[in-house]
């Protein structure tokens, strides 16, 4: 599979438009409430495809993918899609990457698990289209009914006399016609492809060293860089002493330089070489003075104790309320008041942050591993003033990415040191500049009060306090966090009468941003943990309880899977089994832990059941490797790693202090689909945030302690 970048413009050009090839696509007409299916023959009269793919006369098929891959499998999925409703085979489907332009491409921001479910059915209609335009260009060069015509692997056969025409030989009659309207697609029972387990297409390209990621980018006369940062993003940048770096071989220059960090700057110091090797080393020969005065300089303690105060003294912004849970709870007596608190993690992607640029007069070039082009784009346009059609955003695989490589600072830095440098280079950050730098997954607490009257809810109370990321990137202080409920199930509402959630405003001068299930990966274990407190409060089972409030049609076979697979009904006394459920980007996944005990007395995970109703699905083993994925980040984030401050400096720096999993720390896990008609939920994160405390639940059903603080041991409990 190809991977080169490849604007519109020139695709079209070598191809030679219609005269060659059959191109199909999406474009947005104005004041248009949706996207219209043009060929290539309309894109001659000035329309801008969206999405669009490409059959040239060899019968070769091209796909331009808007968004990243970056792990997930969307460069397995989507090719998966076209081929089904094409009929031809995979080995006949080519990935490029598009460039970023949201005019023409819409949405480019990998992230919210929404490539699949936000394009497939555009997808399955592009690919449907083209078959039948492509079965009526036989039809007619035969002069038979269509009807008599039908499409396989990659060819149109004709069914009474067996004739047979390759795509190729079909295309540049095809591409004379007008797309149908309307075309049928096919049912779930009869898919050749999706839904089928098939191996991905991009594994050998990362196995053999095919696969172009973005250290891989080489330019003529390329420099290097690596940047000494401030390491408190307020500081300045008081004096530098580069005399012992400039002596370093292969150092031609070092400068002090400045990266937006959301609205707000970063200095640094820049060590440009002639190889990535000897910027380091000339990077470790700085002599650094900052100015770390005027701003406070904070602790982890201090976060909680001051998230603890608030969450005591203040009520917040009211989010979503319904009864009057505040007078329920003040009058019974059976009720519960708790704090849960979730830690600071960073991203720590395998690969770490990197991007080449090339700062010209007249235009602005990038390469990297990028999960919003468009978001860059329009960036770079902004603060280098440069027009946006001249500013071309180059996607290259990424190495996992999990939301930060959907931020902007580390593509505004590299733009701005080639400005200086007047040539292109590439900025290479170290292991250590990612853990430190960050932006993190802000550190969260709640507090649950509920009260259980005749073995019901009667009253839920929900306050979380902890940094906002809109408050970053947005102006929208003095509203509620937009993800206030995220993670927490619909249905609830339905069935519980007096409920509230609201968000207890706390502002920490710490860059913050997206982590893999965003706010669900901290909901998840404050809501979730709080309803089988619940249920214990009650005195009744967790998922029988659960199964009382969620009362909505999939939740209800959900559960009854949950129970089916785990053997929850007949589990053993010598055992902990725990449960949680969790929505997130339309998929809700529900998790049973099991644990037990070593002989040496010490806690361990047994197994993890997962169940996921994702709705429509492509490919079960992509969804079990990503539900796989999501419960060992899951497993980090809960039993072994956080971010902490002190004096305002982040403690961790590598591997070595900020522990990944081990594979002996990583259960067995065992995924299950459910099958419907649902529309396409997200894949990539719903798998994490039930995880966390369903292995609480477990714990605390094995040996009666209660896990209410996150990070804990598990050779502690």
């Amino acid at each position: 599979m190809e991977t080169n970048a490849i604007s519109r413009r020139n695709f079209l050009r070598v191809s030679g438009l219609a005269s060659t090839a059959l191109c199909l696509g999406f474009y947005f007409p104005a004041n248009a409430k949706k996207e219209q299916l043009i060929s290539a023959n309309g894109a001659e009269h000035g329309f801008d495809f969206n999405a669009w793919m490409h059959i040239d006369t060899n019968g070769k098929v091209t796909l331009t993918d808007h968004r990243a891959e970056m792990g997930q499998g969307s460069f397995q999925s989507v090719p998966q899609i076209i081929a089904e409703e094409l009929e031809v085979d995979l080995k006949d489907i080519s990935v490029v990457f598009a460039q970023g332009n949201p005019d023409k491409f819409g949405s480019q921001i990998t992230g919210g698990s929404s490539t699949i479910r936000g394009s497939y059915k555009k997808l399955l209609k592009l690919s449907a289209t083209a078959r039948e335009m492509l079965i009526t260009a036989a039809a007619n060069k035969w002069n038979v009914p269509a009807g008599e015509c039908y499409a396989e692997s990659g060819h149109v056969i004709h069914r009474p006399s067996g004739k047979k025409l390759n795509y190729g030989e079909l295309v540049v009659d095809a591409s004379k016609l007008t797309p149908p309207a309307d075309v049928k697609l096919k049912e779930t029972s009869q898919y050749k492809l999706i839904r089928k387990p098939l191996q991905r297409l991009d594994t050998p390209m990362k196995t053999n060293g095919e696969a172009i990621f973005g250290l891989d980018k080489k330019l003529p006369g390329m420099l290097y860089a690596s940047v000494e940062r401030n390491p408190r993003l307020r500081g300045k940048l008081k004096s530098f002493d580069a005399s012992a770096a400039l002596k370093v071989p292969g150092v031609k220059n070092v400068f002090k330089i400045q990266m937006m960090v959301f609205n707000t700057t970063r200095d640094g110091v820049v060590v440009i070489a002639n190889s990535t090797w000897a910027a380091m080393q000339g990077r470790k020969a700085l002599k650094v003075d900052w100015d770390e005065s005027g701003f406070e300089h904070v602790n982890t303690a201090d976060i909680y104790k001051q998230h603890e105060e608030l969450l005591q003294k203040e009520e917040g912004l009211s989010f979503k309320k319904q009864g009057d849970p505040d007078d329920i709870l003040a009058k019974s007596a059976n009720k519960i008041d708790v704090i849960y608190q979730t830690p600071y993690q960073a991203h720590a992607a395998m690969e770490p942050l990197n991007c080449v640029a090339y700062y010209q007069n007249d235009k602005i070039e990038i390469w990297g591993p990028i999960q919003a082009p468009d978001w860059v784009q329009g960036d770079i346009s902004n603060k280098f003033k440069m027009p946006k059609e001249k500013v071309i955003v180059n996607m290259t695989f990424l190495g996992g990415g999990f939301g930060r490589k959907a931020f902007l600072d580390y593509t505004h830095e590299a733009v701005a040191i080639s400005k200086e440098i007047g040539g292109p280079v590439q900025v290479i950050w170290s292991r250590e500049d990612d853990v430190k730098q960050g932006p993190y997954r802000a550190g969260i607490s709640y507090r649950g009060q509920g009260a259980i009257e005749n073995g019901e809810i009667s009253a839920l109370k929900f306050k979380m306090a902890g940094q906002n990321i809109d408050h970053w990137n947005t102006d929208k202080r003095g509203k509620a966090n937009n993800s206030t409920t995220e993670g927490f199930l619909k249905p609830y509402f339905d069935s519980i009468k007096n409920i509230s959630f609201a968000d207890v405003p706390y502002e920490m001068p710490l860059p913050n941003m997206w982590w893999r299930s965003v706010y669900a990966s901290t909901n998840g274990f404050g809501y979730e943990s709080f309803i089988n407190e619940m249920a214990a409060l009650a005195g009744q089972d967790q998922l029988d309880f659960r199964r009382k409030y969620l009362k909505d049609e999939r939740c209800q076979r959900l559960i009854d899977r949950m129970e089916e697979v785990s053997g929850w009904k007949s589990r053993k006394k010598n055992e902990g089994f725990g449960v949680a459920i969790t929505e997130c980007f339309e998929t809700t996944v529900g998790q049973i832990v099991k644990v037990s005990r070593h002989t040496d007395g010490k806690v361990k995970i047994d197994k993890v059941w997962a169940v996921m109703d994702c709705g429509w699905y492509v490919n079960p083993d992509i969804i079990k490797a990503q539900v796989e994925g999501s419960v060992v980040m899951a497993l980090g984030a809960a039993t072994i790693h956080e971010i902490t401050f002190k004096d305002g400096l982040v403690e961790q720096h590598n591997f070595y202090d900020y522990l990944m999993p081990r594979m002996s720390d990583v259960p067995p896990v065992e995924v299950h689909i459910m099958e419907n008609t649902a529309d396409a939920g997200g894949v990539g994160e719903p798998g994490l945030p039930p995880f966390a405390p369903a292995l609480t639940d477990a714990i605390f059903d094995l040996t009666g302690k209660r896990i209410r603080k996150l990070p804990f041991k598990l050779s502690e409990v």
